[in-house]
């Protein structure tokens, strides 16, 4: 029998029924990588002799009688995860030679569920893009499609789950990072509340890895199933041991409902500043009518929903925000210039991105104040709904563009948008700190993968990952690339 596409929950029960040994798991995932990633390029820091290492004190382990919740698993790690003795680049060839020496928080608390990492997966110049390629490790291809990308910047963690290579991954999430790889390759990713996962140790190097949260990014799990992303959320779950921890833990309330006829769910298909593409509008719809077919009350339209365009003009504003404070002084002031010259008529999200690198710090004060309000809505449209059905990018996967961002244009129905006009459907969940479930949704008429997003209330993540565990009953899941 070969286990390279089980579940981890499928895994877990065969190690403990003694059907399988981490040995043999490990062994299977790695023959696999040397045999397939040639192509796809996701592993980019293997790390098998200390995975087989890992795998024997697994074994050793059980045979003890230890129960731990991923005791044996083979896992793999976004290589902007601190892992103690492997480097950590983010895509940068000045830092080729960083070697961080200890591990991120997640990669400690994998490590003490018992997950064997196998290695590291590959990722976009300093995160920053919906591919991943990069100088130093080369490009990674779409398992479904080698002339496409698998997403970023989680991209090479999403093909290597699609490819067969270990049962699970951990990702990150400030523009849709683990859910558009997710979407594209066919896969599950949960984006969780903001502040419920600790992030120390995914920090670009030679940063300290300091318990210091950024505003929006949050990291979480990516899997072949949905059982198997509240598998490991409840691993990855849980402020920094170093300061909210001291104090607090985590318990996470129930899903709201365990039937899918008592779901409440508002569908959302179209959005004021972009166009949804066919495929992805007829994703939507296929969950739709499987929550409709499953006694599910479905609404499209509510007055309850905060402002589309209002949202995405203040997601791109935060977002942006941050993405240029280390910038050199001349290059910030050049920025001034042209956001200075931009006429108050322009309302057009390429001028909003540009603001939004100059914004000062009592704009953002303000543009933090609307946030809240917007928060506020989001708790009322949820006294109303129990999750949010919408699109997580206008398109399946795109062919690999090695342009620059800022010049590349996004091909919806054969008319060309800013490349990152299409990360307003992320920043939905993303701007409010809401939990996002990426799930399948079918395939395009070219046979690509195509996925949704199940957005949840604040702190109640096994809300959308209840509801995304039903619809994969009804619907399916994962499937492998063929």
């Amino acid at each position: 029998m070969t286990w390279s596409f089980q579940t981890a929950e499928e895994l877990v029960t065969a190690l403990r029924a003694g059907e399988v040994t981490s040995v043999e798991l490990t062994d299977e995932a790695i023959a696999r990588i040397e045999r397939y990633d040639k192509v796809i390029n996701a592993i980019c820091v293997p790390d098998f002799d200390r995975a087989r290492a890992a795998a024997r004190s697994a074994d050793q382990a059980r045979a003890r009688g230890e129960v731990r919740p991923l005791l044996g698993v083979p896992v793999t790690v976004k290589e902007s995860y601190n892992i103690a003795g492997l480097p950590t680049t983010w895509g940068m060839p000045q830092h080729r030679d960083y070697i961080p020496a200890e591990d991120a928080v997640q990669v400690s608390r994998l490590k003490a569920a018992g997950a064997v990492v196998l290695g590291k997966t590959n990722v976009p110049l300093g995160l920053q893009d919906g591919q991943s390629f990069n100088e130093i490790y080369g490009t990674t291809n779409n398992p479904w499609d080698h002339d496409r990308t698998p997403g970023g910047s989680s991209g090479g963690s999403a093909a290597a789950l699609a490819s067969g290579f270990g049962a699970l991954s951990i990702g990150s999430d400030l523009a849709g990072s683990l859910r558009t790889p997710a979407h594209y390759c066919g896969i599950y990713a949960h984006k969780p509340t903001l502040g419920l996962a600790a992030t120390r140790g995914m920090v670009p190097p030679p940063a300290p890895a300091l318990p210091a949260d950024a505003d929006l990014a949050v990291v979480g799990p990516m899997a072949r199933s949905a059982r198997d992303l509240a598998l490991l959320l409840d691993v990855m779950a849980g402020p920094d041991p170093l300061t909210l921890g001291k104090a607090y833990h985590v318990t996470l309330p129930p899903a709201r409902h365990e039937r899918l006829g008592d779901f409440r769910v508002l569908v959302v298909d179209e959005h004021p500043l972009i166009p949804t593409g066919s495929a992805v509008r007829a994703g939507v719809n296929r969950v739709a009518d499987a929550l409709v077919d499953g006694g599910a009350r479905v609404e499209r339209h509510t007055p309850l929903l905060p402002d589309l365009t209002e949202a995405a003009v203040l997601y791109t504003l935060l977002l942006f925000s941050g993405s240029v404070a280390r910038f050199p002084v001349d290059a910030y002031e050049q920025l001034r210039a042209r956001a200075a010259a931009l006429s108050a008529d322009d309302q057009s999200l390429d001028a909003t991105r540009l603001r939004g690198m100059v914004l000062s710090h009592r704009d953002w004060v303000e543009a933090n104040s609307r946030r809240e309000l917007h928060r506020h809505g989001w708790r009322r449209l949820f006294a109303e709904f129990d999750a949010v059905v919408c699109p997580i990018t206008p398109t399946p996967a795109f062919p690999h563009d090695d342009n620059n961002p800022l010049e590349r244009r996004m091909d919806i129905e054969g008319v060309g948008y800013p490349y990152f006009d299409q990360l307003i459907w992320a920043g939905l969940a993303t701007m409010p700190g809401l939990p996002a479930t990426a799930v399948p949704a079918g395939r395009s008429p070219e046979g690509l993968p195509v996925g949704v997003q199940l957005i949840g209330p604040a702190f109640e993540d096994r809300t959308p990952l209840r509801l995304a565990e039903l619809l994969e009953q009804k619907i399916g899941g994962f499937q492998a690339p063929r």
